[in-house]
């Protein structure tokens, strides 16, 4: 499987939240201009990892705990270095000296992958790439030997949060760059560096992992901090691996190009507003996109695995992007595969855009049948197989037109929710009673998302009143009241928008949502919600809640939500205006 990207674009919590939801195995590769780092997983869970300064590594972190001493330590790497074929995990070697326990064993390596994480986090630029190839994923990933009859396998999702936690109290404390261990702290027993001439195995000093011993696969200059990052010298090594039979001036033409491209998005630019997904297996089209895309301020995510792509493409449309994904047909690919993906994708996200790149000899098999599946359009990508000579040249070029071609990609419309939108305001002009206004907000949020609720706002309570798709299907329309009640906590979403009065469209992990209200009605598939006000006289009397119940999210027009309340709340003041003038004629 290949899996990569950039951490300015996809942060290193959803990429870890997407490995564990698909449950990889493989090396997580993590690399900056800092340096590097991994974090091994096996079936989505977390095995060990490697932090970014080669003294902390499992030994040292239980020292730090006071689970072992330096001298406790030493013995063990001692035993380890006697024992020859016979080596074991360093954790296992101290177990069965009894030295530590599988409880100490698991908060060690949970340690340390809490550091990687959180060090990662601090990192303003990077990539990552997943390595699944055989020699990781064998039996001797295992952390403990046969006869231990035990793996440490650790929840990705439990560490995660944990490493969340360290990371928000270190930024409010103000003592980020303090991380764990200080830099003069390397002194005593600690396990073997890594000096930069050594060619090494991915052994247990390395990863945790002594069980590794066996791999063949090297691996140079790993684990090095990088102080000056050339990306000329990441282009050369992805050239000259993918092309060695391209003639030297050649290479160097695409060398250069990339090198000219491979420049940071101009300040002011904003956030990326579209998610290129290219789904191919050339490793070469897939570091020359990545490259683009970063320059030309596109988020991009590029892999081989057609399992993935639901995941990232709903993590796409719950960060406000438009998913473009981009499937590169391969030059002999008979088109019926392909073809059964496009109209799949296109049915279960109809508000992505698919695109897909051909060479002229599969644009020849199937050109018009991709079109007529679904495909927004079909570019014509350069082919090795057909034009081999030319292939550097005609890749440059199309590099340099895909770009703006990119760019130029427009969210899909949805007249059905502009006009839902124009019926509504007509709706509200002839209305002037508060439940029949707050019933026209429902209906309109139920046109975006597939759960919404009414609750009226009492002085220190919230009682929810009529619903749309949470006890029955969407399509039956309103329901009678639901009529429970929660507490009105200020320091709740639901009571900073009543407190603020302001409209809310984003996720955050909220006690009072989880607890209370998804007891009541079950717990979304995402925890992106929406919550918005209608106000009276300057006063919150009624909130709309909405999300989107066991669908995928997808980018909802909040201008038009907002604008609505807005004017709902308009007609309920006039109508009550003119409800007073009535009264003292």
């Amino acid at each position: 499987m290949s899996f990569n990207g950039a951490l300015e674009h996809i942060p290193l919590v959803d990429v870890i939240q997407l490995l564990h939801m698909t449950a990889k195995t493989g090396i997580l590769y993590l690399k900056s201009p800092k340096g590097e780092s991994q974090l091994v997983f096996h079936e989505g869970f977390f095995v060990s990892a490697n932090h970014l300064n080669n003294s902390v590594r499992i030994g040292q972190v239980l020292v730090e705990m006071n689970a072992i001493s330096e001298e406790q330590l030493e013995q063990a790497l001692t035993i380890q270095k006697n024992a020859g074929a016979d080596r074991k995990p360093l954790i296992a070697t101290l177990i069965e000296q009894g030295t530590i326990d599988k409880d100490v064993a698991y908060k060690g390596l949970e340690t340390l992958i809490e550091m990687t994480i959180v060090e990662v986090m601090t990192w303003s630029s990077g990539t990552f790439s997943l390595d699944v190839s055989k020699e990781y994923v064998s039996d001797e990933y295992r952390y403990f030997p046969e006869k231990l009859h035990q793996e440490i396998l650790l929840n990705a999702q439990g560490v995660l949060m944990d490493a969340l936690r360290i990371y928000d109290e270190k930024m409010r404390d103000g003592t980020l760059s303090k991380l764990f261990f200080s830099e003069d702290n390397q002194t005593g027993a600690t396990e073997p560096s890594v000096s930069a001439e050594e060619t090494l195995d991915i052994t247990a000093d390395l990863l945790g992992l002594d069980a590794l011993d066996t791999i063949e696969k090297k691996i140079p200059d790993v684990f090095i901090g990088l102080k000056d990052h050339d990306p000329v010298i990441e282009h050369r090594q992805q050239v000259s691996s993918q092309l060695p039979e391209a003639a030297a001036e050649q290479q160097e033409a695409l060398i250069s190009f990339l090198a000219s491209i491979s420049k940071p998005v101009p300040p002011g630019s904003g956030p990326p507003l579209t998610a290129l997904i290219l789904f191919s297996g050339d490793q070469l089209l897939a570091h020359t996109l990545t490259t683009l895309c970063k320059s030309s301020n596109l988020f991009v995510l590029c892999t081989d695995e057609e399992a993935a792509l639901d995941t990232i493409i709903e993590q796409s449309l719950g960060r406000d992007l438009q998913p473009v994904l981009l499937i590169d047909i391969p030059h002999d690919d008979p088109g019926e595969n392909t073809l059964a993906l496009v109209r799949q994708k296109v049915s279960a996200y109809p508000q992505s855009t698919v695109v897909a790149a051909a060479c002229c000899q599969t644009w020849r098999t199937i050109g018009m049948r991709s079109l007529a599946s679904g495909v927004r359009s079909i570019i014509p990508r350069p082919c090795r197989q057909c034009h081999e000579d030319s292939y550097i040249p005609q890749l440059i070029s199309f590099l340099t037109e895909l770009g703006p071609f990119l760019k130029g990609i427009r969210p899909i419309a949805q007249p059905a929710v502009e006009q839902k939108f124009i019926s509504c305001l007509k709706q509200l002009k002839t209305l002037s009673e508060p439940p029949e206004i707050a019933l026209v907000m429902l209906n309109f949020a139920a046109a975006q998302f597939e759960r919404a609720i009414t609750f009226v706002v009492a002085k220190s309570e919230l009682i929810a009143e009529k619903s749309i798709g949470v006890t029955t299907d969407k399509s039956q329309g309103p329901t009678p009241p639901l009529m429970f009640r929660m507490p009105l906590d200020k320091r709740s979403l639901l009571g900073e928008v009543v407190e603020h009065g302001r409209l809310y469209y984003g996720q955050r992990s909220d006690i009072q949502l989880t607890t209370l209200l998804y007891r009541e009605i079950g717990a979304p598939r995402s925890p992106r919600a929406l919550i918005v006000p209608l106000i009276s006289r300057g006063k919150v009397i009624a909130l709309t809640y909405a999300d989107f119940g066991s669908r995928p999210v997808f980018p909802p027009q909040t201008g038009l939500l907002e604008a609505l309340a807005q004017f709902a709340g308009a007609i309920l003041d006039n109508a009550l205006y003119r409800k007073n003038i009535e009264k003292s004629v």
